[in-house]
């Protein structure tokens, strides 16, 4: 089994590494693999709204020329998927936010029934708000949230001082172990038991007048 932990800091070596590092370390000790990708310091394009991707079944972008297509193909070995972000304003990265909106658009069926969880890391404050942002894709696309003893908050401003925040490494690792718990119980018996879903019923709240 295999974790796919994205970096959302421009950063390398900054913060949110470290913070997914602890979860990665602890994966490793339960048996299970774990890849950490950064997002890097190139631009991610967001959104247009072109509807390419599904319209002609791509499974990807039509938009290849950043980041986002090499991560959603990570996807298909990925089991989980644990995405980390630094806080910016209150929210998280933007780049992070344009790389998860392609991404699951595009590329949904790849993470739809994977247990993902979020990671923020921030000097003070808001980061139960871009907490709280990263979150709601995932439950949009049926993936099961995983918790931890607490959110999944990091503390640091300087580079490396997020391995001080003692409770927030403590919280990385009961993070990575309610991960791996999960992932085994999953595939316990050597298949994947899915959930029947039922087919989608979409609606809106404009009515034409004939409708009311």
């Amino acid at each position: 089994m295999k974790v796919l932990l994205i970096n959302g800091s421009a950063r390398k070596q900054g913060n949110t590494f470290l913070a997914l590092s602890e979860v990665a370390k602890q994966l490793e000790k339960n048996g299970i693999e774990a890849e950490i990708v950064q997002i890097g310091t190139q631009p991610v394009r967001g959104c247009i709204a072109c509807g390419q991707c599904k319209a002609k079944e791509m499974g990807r972008c039509v938009f290849d020329d950043d980041i986002c297509n090499r991560i959603s193909a990570k996807l298909d070995d990925a089991d989980a998927l644990i995405i980390g972000s630094p806080v910016y304003y209150g929210q998280p990265n933007g780049s992070v936010l344009s790389l998860v909106q392609r991404m699951f658009f595009s590329a949904g069926a790849k993470v739809q029934n994977k247990p993902a969880a979020a990671v923020c890391v921030c000097r003070r404050g808001g980061a139960t708000a871009a907490f709280q942002t990263m979150n709601m894709p995932f439950q949009m696309m049926n993936m099961p949230v995983v918790t931890s003893q607490y959110w999944n908050l990091v503390y640091g401003r300087e580079e490396g001082q997020a391995a001080l925040d003692i409770e927030g490494m403590q919280t990385m690792r009961t993070l990575a172990n309610n991960m791996a718990w999960l992932l085994k119980k999953i595939h316990a018996n050597g298949s994947l038991d899915l959930p029947e879903r039922e087919p989608w019923a979409p609606m809106h709240f404009i009515r034409s007048p004939k409708d009311c």
